[in-house]
């Protein structure tokens, strides 16, 4: 897997759901070939993605922050634009989840896409958001990547 934190205002160091997603896709037997931070522009992030994907060879991308509603908020876009298709039911289930905690899960703006045979997933770039996202989602990862792999079901 590969991390890209988009934001303006954090710093490899201050990135906490960053730091947090380390952690948790280790719990599961997961490795992570890279982490970054890259401001809230739609070319960088892209570019990012481009990158976890296309050198780095990473099966999933996680996203942190840039997916709510601040106007420079721009990762779902980004994602879009360097992706191909849709995978609607992993941020379904992540607002699913995380709106049993919060009313505020229904403001996020989070896509998740394949890139070939690549998955890239928007978390919040709060830890405590981006730990309860997670939480939601992992268990289907494994089979995702299986599929994506021509493994079948």
């Amino acid at each position: 897997m590969a991390i890209v934190t988009c934001s303006d205002t954090r710093t490899l160091d201050q990135d906490t759901a960053g730091k947090a997603l380390i952690e948790l896709v280790s719990a599961e037997g997961w490795s992570v070939v890279s982490r970054v931070v890259v401001p809230d522009d739609r070319q960088k992030i892209g570019e990012a993605i481009v990158n976890a994907t296309d050198q780095l060879n990473a099966d999933v991308v996680l996203t942190c922050g840039g997916s709510g509603l601040s106007l420079r908020d721009v990762t779902p876009e980004a994602t879009a634009d360097v992706c191909d298709r849709y995978v609607p039911g992993i941020v379904e289930a992540m607002r699913a989840h995380s709106i049993a905690i919060t009313p505020h899960a229904m403001l996020s703006r989070a896509v998740c896409m394949q890139r070939g045979r690549h998955l890239v997933i928007n978390l919040p770039g709060s830890e405590k958001a981006a730990r309860e996202n997670w939480d939601g989602i992992k268990a289907a990862l494994p089979h995702a990547v299986s599929m994506m792999a021509g493994e079948g079901h």
